[in-house]
This record gives structure tokens, C-alpha cells and sequence, in this order.
């Protein structure tokens, strides 16, 4: 889902930059001292996990990439503030420091993954969770990275400088990411499960009692 430089047009990218830098500073708002000692680690575990996970791409035709981004998990874990920092903090190195996506086009990457994932992904989760919190996390993961590169095709698509048009992109990276979305909701929910039960106390605490 990283997109390179080139790939879109400047002032497209320049856009979904501005976006993000406003979600995320008023997210550090929200977040501005309410980290809780326990939750300190954890937030460097998701942190490490995501970066991990992001760093294993599989190209798809057009020649951007399909790839887990955990961004649901964050949200789920951390909140949806915190969560889209923690993965805004990931995608920010990897491009700096692995050159995993395009520096100009950074912001329109954080925006995909940090804000659209994280945010859809969270709103996903509280929507189902009275269903079941490990079947919601699932949902959640599975749908929001689809959203995420749904918005990724979206900006590629109407961008004069790639080559393939709007519902080629949106099919592309929307089928892709549909199917990988499955391994990312089904790795959401198991370590949401594990996480539960081994240790309650970092479960969001608007959420009910663990349920199938």
C-alpha cells in the first residue's frame, strides 16, 4: 500500500498531507498525557509488531504493494488516537530510513494507513462489538485495510501521472487487499484474543465481557 514518489500528482499529495498532519495533531491533543503505565510497553510491542508486518510486501499490478498495516489492531489496542500515531510513527521511518514509499508523497501514505485504517477500523470494531469483540476485531481488521488502499487507489487513480484509471486502481488494490485483509483480520482477532485473556486489563475499556 506504500506508495512510491511519482506515483501521484503533487498537489494531490499535498492534499491528503495536509489532511493527515490535522487528524493527527488534533490526535496528540487527545492523547497529550492520558498514556497509562500499563499501556506505556504496549505501546511499543504494537509498534514493533506493525513494524514488523509492514516490512513483508507482496507486489500487485501497477506497481505499488499489498501488505499487512495493523492499523485496526493499533486502534483496538491503543485507541484510535494513540493507534494512528503509533502507525503514523511506523510509516514515517520506514520511508526515512528503508525508503518503504515516497517521501513526498509520506503524507498521503499516513494518511491511508494512520487515519483511514485506523479510524474506519475503530469505528468498525465499536460498531460490532456488541456481537462479539473477537468477531468485530476481525471485521475490523479485515475492512480497514481495504479501506485504507481503497483510498490509495482512489488518490492513483486521479492522479495524471499513473498510468492505470480510476476503476482499474480502485479494482486492483480493492480485490488485493479484500483477500489479505482476511489474514489481517484473523491476526487481529487471535492476538485481540490472546491479549484478553492473558491480560484484561489492557482491553479497551469501553468494551464488554470476552464473548465468542
Amino acid at each position: 500500500m506504500h506508495i512510491p514518489d511519482g506515483y501521484i500528482d503533487l498537489p494531490l499529495a499535498l492534499l491528503f498531507g495536509a489532511l493527515a498532519v490535522v487528524v493527527l495533531s488534533v490526535a496528540a491533543k487527545r492523547v497529550n498525557g492520558e498514556i497509562s503505565d500499563a499501556r506505556a510497553p504496549l505501546l511499543g510491542v504494537v509498534a514493533a509488531s506493525i513494524f514488523a508486518a509492514q516490512m513483508l510486501d507482496w507486489p500487485i499490478p501497477g506497481g505499488t504493494s499489498a501488505h499487512f498495516v495493523g492499523g485496526a489492531f493499533a486502534a483496538i489496542l491503543l485507541g484510535p488516537h494513540l493507534g494512528a500515531l503509533c502507525v503514523a510513527t511506523v510509516v514515517t521511518i520506514q520511508a526515512l530510513v528503508f525508503g518503504d514509499g515516497g517521501l513526498v508523497v509520506l503524507g498521503a501514505n499516513v494518511f491511508n494507513m494512520a487515519v483511514v485504517e485506523v479510524y474506519v477500523g475503530y469505528a468498525i470494531y465499536r460498531l460490532l462489538v456488541p456481537y462479539g469483540e473477537f468477531r468485530a476485531a476481525f471485521v475490523a481488521g479485515w475492512l480497514g485495510i481495504t479501506a485504507g488502499a481503497l483510498t490509495a487507489a482512489l488518490q492513483l487513480g486521479l492522479s495524471s501521472a499513473f498510468q492505470y484509471q480510476l476503476l482499474t486502481t480502485l479494482s486492483i488494490m480493492g480485490v488485493g487487499h479484500l483477500v489479505l485483509g482476511l489474514i489481517e483480520g484473523a491476526i487481529t482477532a487471535s492476538v485481540y484474543r490472546y491479549l484478553a485473556r492473558a491480560r484484561p486489563d489492557l482491553r479497551p475499556n469501553a468494551a464488554p465481557e470476552v464473548s465468542a
